[in-house]
């Protein structure tokens, strides 16, 4: 009996993240299959709502993945990013689940190599806490 991977959300913003995640394709440097990319306009568009929701239906691990602090194409969007992120860890810590469920990273355009890099190492850390059982469904399980 196999035990089903784990399943990554990666909110990646359009000028940089997602443009790292294209390089790696086109580089042919692999990263995991379950990480699923959904393309943003700027980090500080991902909703504290959309990282709970992606959780709540059973995402195992959510990574968002903006520019670089100071090269933002909307000039302050990773601030927001950061600040906002910052009061999820602590959200997650008080509903009971692992704040190493979620994680920040900065990764530019030119970046593929860290993306990919990134990716796995971000699999991999969800993999040792194992499913997300925690908040599977929307609600917490007692």
């Amino acid at each position: 009996m196999s035990v089903s991977p784990v399943k990554i959300v990666a909110f990646c913003c359009n000028w940089c993240s997602y443009a790292g995640a294209d390089l790696a394709g086109t580089s042919r440097l692999q990263y995991p299959a379950q990480v699923k990319v959904i393309r943003v306009p700027c980090s500080c568009r991902v909703d504290e709502t959309f990282i709970l929701r992606a959780f709540g239906r059973g995402a195992d691990g959510v990574i968002v993945c903006g520019c670089h602090i100071g090269d933002c194409h909307y000039a302050t969007g990773n601030y927001h990013t950061q600040r906002r992120v910052t009061q999820l860890f602590a959200l997650l810590e008080f509903m009971g689940m692992e704040k190493n469920r979620l994680r920040l990273e900065w990764i530019s355009a030119a970046e593929g190599a860290k993306f990919a890099e990134t990716m796995g190492d971000f699999v991999a850390q969800v993999e040792a806490l194992g499913k997300n059982e925690r908040y599977a469904g929307g609600a917490l399980h007692a």
